[in-house]
């Protein structure tokens, strides 16, 4: 569960006391969770008991006039690794399986793309009616993850079947499929990012102004759905979160180069998102370049072509992906760069497009094949546009 993003929708059920347990086993497996809960979920918990253990403020409209922040049930469904409702009542399960969308669970329930699991509570005789049966056989042919209750003591005095599974149980179900179901299982992904610098002296380098942001967030998802990564990078202030990343930390082009050489052997994907310098001073002083005169002259000469270099050795089975960043004829240019290094798709952004390109939290990309095939999307945040990236490039590894 380490570093897998987790949405749980509580509904109004007395079982909702639960949620604040299972929050908390959530958080110790190193999941991040986010909390929605439907507005009578809020007569048997607080969402200020939930914000605290999720360390999270809880979601339930989709706009908060306090803050002016709106809550974009869009964004919240591509967010999560798994949505969870538990405890999931008999009035939410009749909404979901009707496409019902009145509350703000409802709209993320109807957006998600990620699996989504279920976990009744209610008394036994309403999960016997055959209304909640159809129902629950509803969500099951549309493919929700039913936890199915268990016998106990309900709210109502009533023994049988009815009551939330527990949350260890809960957690459990959510670790073995996890474990089972990542796309990128077995397969191992080698990701460039941030800049190269290129020493001029002991304290002088020439470099650009990528963060290094695009490239990690690739690293990062590309972990999430299972892949063994190994992320070198540039210099970046940046961090990892997801254990099977293994960074390589390089300064140079060259440095990469030789990282990149020795590393993508094995590499079923390669996705070069660093911003690597394309040219080098010919010669770097051994002592700090004094201000002596009114004007420094630097001969300059090409550093190696690390995407050309990985196109002549790539396996047939392997996949390369390039990045180009462009300010004019960006289409053209970047169609040019898939069959000059041989690329078998190639991510292309302008420094035109608003929000896009170095130091943006943003992207907007087009991702273009060698078949000649294009597909654009619009402005994201760097996470989700990484999230497009890999959902785009896993059926092409099953090919």
């Amino acid at each position: 569960m380490k570093g897998k993003k987790i949405i749980l929708g509580v509904s109004g059920s007395i079982a909702a006391y639960k949620s604040a347990l299972l929050i908390r086993l959530l958080v110790k497996a190193g999941a991040e969770v986010q909390v929605i809960m439907t507005g009578s979920a809020k007569d048997f918990i607080t969402p200020l008991t939930l914000s605290t253990l999720s360390k999270r403020p809880v979601l339930s409209d989709y706009f908060d006039p306090a803050s002016g922040t709106w809550h974009n049930h869009v964004e919240l469904g591509l967010w999560a690794d798994a949505l969870i409702v538990a405890p999931a009542s008999a009035n939410t399960l009749a909404k979901m399986a009707n496409g019902i969308c009145d509350n703000l669970l409802l709209a993320v329930y109807l957006s998600a793309r990620c699996p989504v699991f279920i976990a009744p509570a209610m008394d036994l005789d309403m999960l016997k009616h055959p209304s909640t049966q159809r129902n629950l056989d509803t969500l099951k042919k549309d493919g929700v993850n039913v936890i199915a209750p268990v016998d106990g003591e309900l709210a109502s005095g009533l023994i049988g079947e009815g009551r939330m599974e527990e949350p260890e149980k809960i957690l459990s179900t959510l670790d073995l499929f996890f474990a089972g179901n990542l796309p990128l299982k077995g397969k191992m992904v080698l990701v460039t990012a941030g800049p190269t610098h290129e020493a001029i002296d002991p304290v002088r380098f020439i470099g650009n102004r990528s963060s290094g942001k695009m490239g990690f967030a690739i690293a990062e998802e590309a972990a999430r759905n299972g892949a063994e990564v190994v992320l070198i990078s540039g210099p970046t202030s940046l961090s990892t979160k997801q254990p099977n990343i293994r960074r390589i930390l390089v300064e140079s082009t060259e440095e990469m180069h030789r990282a990149c050489l020795q590393e993508s052997k094995k590499a079923d994907l390669l996705i070069m998102a660093a911003a690597v310098a394309d040219f080098r001073p010919d010669h770097i002083e051994e002592s700090k370049i004094k201000k002596k005169n009114n004007s420094l002259q630097l001969s300059l000469v090409p550093t190696t072509d690390i995407l050309s270099d990985l196109g002549k050795i790539k396996p047939a089975k392997q996949l390369l992906v390039g990045f180009a960043l462009e300010t004019d004829d960006e289409t053209e240019n970047a169609k040019i760069k898939i069959s000059k290094k041989n690329l078998d798709f190639i991510i292309l952004n302008s420094l035109r497009d608003q929000g896009a390109g170095f130091g943006h939290d943003t992207n907007k990309i087009s991702i273009l094949g060698k078949d000649g095939t294009v597909a654009d999307y619009p402005l994201k945040s760097k996470q989700l546009v990484a999230t497009d990236i890999i959902n785009f490039l896993i059926p092409a590894l099953k090919k």
